[in-house]
């Protein structure tokens, strides 16, 4: 049995229930709760000195890193394929993956808000501001690569992929800051087309057995 440190919130660890909900694995929830700071402790340093979920245990194997994990379970286990057979398309669904992973999310994940917050003493609506400007700016980038005719019913033809993983977190993460992402109709389009299926659904924050717990 796959077990996965995770959080219901965390964006990387979304992107890795849906990978595994695809895939049709089993696995089960390790909940390290980021909001009271369990993921700098010592306890769970042990586990991953980056302090960072998600975590995937495969036997005797830790794995850190969403996308590298998501390559990993694709690599490794039945199931559909999440990267394209042919050298292009893998690289799209990677370039369309990173633009997410590495170019939104660094900015606007929880360490960056924190800091923005307790370092540099700004308020909420001007947190709120930044997260929606970097936002925009990758979203709109995504909607301009979706452009280049390889698109179908999702990010890469007509099967859900790794980019179609790492783009739905986002926008449930984009709309928790009233980002306006109507405006990107490809993007909300393909959106749809995930929310459709029961490994994305399943997958959702709110789906977690730790929302609960939630304020």
């Amino acid at each position: 049995m796959l077990e996965l440190y995770t959080f219901f919130r965390s964006s990387a660890s979304f992107r890795v229930r849906i990978a595994l909900n695809l895939k049709g694995l089993d696995w089960t929830p390790a909940v390290v709760w980021l909001p009271s700071g369990e993921q700098a402790g010592s306890a769970y340093r042990s586990v991953n000195p980056q302090g960072l979920v998600p975590v995937l245990v495969d036997g005797g194997h830790r794995l850190n890193q969403s996308l590298a994990i998501i390559e990993y379970l694709d690599e490794t286990k039945p199931g559909p394929k999440l990267l394209p057979a042919d050298p292009l398309g893998r690289a799209r669904v990677r370039s369309l993956s990173m633009l997410v992973a590495a170019e939104i999310h660094p900015l606007n994940n929880l360490r960056v808000l924190n800091h923005l917050r307790d370092a540099l003493k700004l308020d909420k609506a001007a947190i709120a501001d930044w997260y929606r400007h970097w936002c925009d700016e990758g979203l709109a980038a995504f909607e301009r690569q979706l452009a280049d005719g390889a698109s179908g019913r999702f990010c890469h033809g007509d099967q859900p992929t790794m980019a179609d993983a790492c783009l739905v977190p986002q926008i449930f993460n984009a709309r928790r800051f009233e980002t306006k992402v109507e405006r990107y109709s490809t993007v909300m389009r393909i959106f749809d087309e995930c929310m459709a299926l029961d490994a994305f659904r399943k997958a959702e924050p709110s789906a977690q057995p730790e929302a609960s717990r939630a304020d």
